[in-house]
């Protein structure tokens, strides 16, 4: 750990600004060529910035350097814009953008646009090509919102390079004149990426201290004015010196003596009232407060459990059950809905409270839901989302016999594929800290008026440190049916990531199929574990006509969603995609997805239950 000396003004971490007005203070700082360990402690390791000989901000990323056009501390955003191709007319980008372990997302604001540069006369398209980059060769380029290509030409073969271009998608050039014209303005309009805010970091400003970053332990830490102590805050506690520190410590034994009599005293005495009160705060709740004390700073609004019944009609409304608590829908006071999880009284010391709270309070992301608030009240653990109108997947997938099921086209399940891989991946790298799930099945995916997914409950989620792949875990946990080998039997391979990627296989096969992955009432054994059944269906004419797809397109997407979901479960963690690399084969050219092996784990027997929670 980088340590300061009492008084020396390298204990400040004041804000800069290279001149265009843009103020770089935590979770950034200002590189240059005198840059040490104490000014890098003032900020994340990988967001220093450097000033440019015109007074721009320059944040480099793996593949190229941006101009920092804004940086926005409320929302935690950042507006970058492309040094190779600011203020050309007709921009040409060289690199695609990538993040890789940046503790960065793309932003809500921002879409797509892929460029395919140099094509041949032979590569055909409905599209016009981008006339001021027409070469000598007779060689033109074209450019899509990506995804939205109009042919089935296989560019490798008649295009020399295709780049993907991130911009604002409300970007007033393109809405206005449209891509083909508007692109360049768009490009030099910058796009939005997000970041994690350290929650610690406004009690520490509140305290008087400068936010910074302990890149020996790799967490946040408060740098104090007038001591060398590096804590969570500047307050008067954390800047006494030892010998205080030594008289207090004397000073609370005696006071721990003396509470101890007064305790015999109370025990022997007639009314055991007081004692009896004393004595209701179990271990559970003592290690909740400990958590919302030390985490005072988590951005959420704490309730009284009786603003908590208020704001349910006195939990008139039940929307679902889970396996940590009754599901209700609410209204706050600014007439806004919520959904109020009750959570069932804790065996485990209030650790899915503290688990739910931890994990889903580090996020911010459009495919994950949003915790709200809280009330903890001894045994009465309550937790307030958004209000999500569509409510879970799971009604949706599931189509037994003599139910009336709605149903979901084609192009909204392959978009809430997309969504969900989206939102896993945010949790896996988008975040300073690592988030598995450990729990991702169709009903916890949760849908908003647009169905739009997010992924929601918790209470198994396990945090870890972004640059460790294998985990460590004490117990199994997750949902028969969606649990990796592994997590049962490290026999298959480490916990890691590539969990998650199991869970989310067989979910799309579910989604697939209509059906539960394990279907104990099957008439042939062969079609009890789904999977099986429609790794067969594959091998037989390759045609799946599953779920009601029945045109071309709609059968597309039911074969790439069931190839992906087939790779995903291999049952080898070395074997599966990332989730990342799963986005790509859910994007990229069908003709690119191969037929995985079948996974070697033979069909649960018809004894398994369907779906119970570790």
């Amino acid at each position: 750990m980088t340590c300061y000396a009492n008084n020396s003004n390298d204990t400040s971490c004041p804000s800069h600004d290279c001149g265009n007005g843009v103020p770089i203070r935590y979770p950034f700082w200002r590189r240059s060529i005198t840059t040490t360990t104490t000014t890098t402690a003032c900020g994340y390791p990988d967001f220093g910035l450097e000033c440019s000989n015109d007074g721009q901000p320059i944040f480099k990323l793996p593949t190229s350097t941006y101009y920092v056009k804004d940086i926005n501390y409320e929302t935690n955003s950042i507006t970058l814009v492309d040094m190779d191709i600011v203020n050309q007319s007709c921009p040409r980008a060289k690199n695609n953008i990538s993040l890789e372990t940046f503790p960065l997302v793309y932003s809500p604001l921002d879409l797509n646009i892929s460029f395919y540069f140099n094509c041949s006369s032979s590569y055909t398209s409905s599209a016009d090509p981008i006339s001021c980059m027409k070469n000598s060769e007779r060689k033109q380029s074209f450019v899509y919102f990506s995804g939205n290509e109009t042919d089935d030409y296989d560019w490798h073969a008649y295009c020399q390079e295709k780049i993907v271009v991130t911009v604002l998608k409300n970007d007033h050039e393109i809405q206005s004149g449209g891509l083909i014209t508007g692109f360049g303005a768009a490009m030099n309009n910058g796009f939005v990426l997000d970041w994690m805010k350290a929650g610690e970091c406004a009690e520490c400003a509140g305290s008087g201290g400068f936010c910074g970053y302990d890149q020996t332990n790799n967490q946040f830490m408060c740098i104090c004015k007038y001591d060398s102590i590096l804590a969570k805050s500047c307050k008067k506690g954390y800047q006494w010196n030892w010998k205080r520190k030594v008289t207090i410590g004397v000073i609370a034994g005696l006071s721990g003596f003396i509470v101890c009599i007064i305790i015999i005293c109370c025990s022997r005495s007639k009314s055991s009232t007081w004692k009896i009160n004393f004595w209701m705060t179990t271990k559970g709740d003592q290690d909740v407060e400990a958590f919302l004390k030390k985490h005072g700073d988590l951005n959420l609004k704490r309730y009284k459990f009786s603003a908590v019944k208020k704001m349910t009609n006195t939990f008139k409304e039940k929307l679902g059950q889970g396996g940590f608590g009754a599901v209700y829908k609410g209204k706050l006071l600014t007439g806004c809905p919520v959904a109020v999880k009750i959570l069932n009284a804790s065996k485990k010391n209030g650790a899915d409270f503290i688990n739910e709270v931890a994990s889903i309070s580090r996020t911010s992301h459009v495919n994950v839901v949003a915790l709200l608030g809280f009330s903890f009240e001894g045994q009465k653990k309550a937790l307030i989302y958004e209000f999500m109108a569509n409510g879970s997947l799971e009604k949706f997938v599931y189509k037994n016999v003599g139910e009336t099921t709605p149903s979901l086209s084609w192009e909204i399940l392959n978009d809430i594929a997309k969504g969900i891989a989206r939102g896993l991946e945010y949790l896996h790298r988008g975040c300073n800290t690592r988030i598995l799930h450990f729990d991702i099945k169709p009903h916890n995916i949760l849908l908003d008026e647009n169905f739009c997914p997010k992924i929601s409950d918790f209470g198994l989620a396990k945090l870890c440190p972004r640059n460790e792949s294998i985990i460590s875990m004490s117990d199994a946990r997750g949902t028969i049916g969606y649990v990796a080998p592994e997590v049962w039997n490290r026999h298959f391979g480490g916990v890691s990531h590539k969990s998650d990627v199991y869970s989310y296989g067989m979910m799309l096969l579910e989604m697939v199929g209509g059906r539960k992955n394990i279907n104990a009432e099957a008439s042939h054994s062969s079609e009890i574990y789904f999977p099986h059944w429609i790794y067969k269906k594959l091998e037989v004419n390759g045609d799946l006509g599953l779920n009601g797809a029945v045109a071309t397109t709609e059968d597309e997407i039911a074969k790439r969603l069931t190839l992906v979901g087939l790779w995903c479960i291999q049952t080898f963690p070395n074997d599966r995609p990332t989730i990342s690399k799963v986005i790509e084969m859910l994007e990229g050219n069908m003709n690119s997805l191969e037929v995985p092996p079948k996974p070697v784990l033979s069909s649960p027997t018809r004894s398994v239950p369907e779906s119970s929670t570790t």
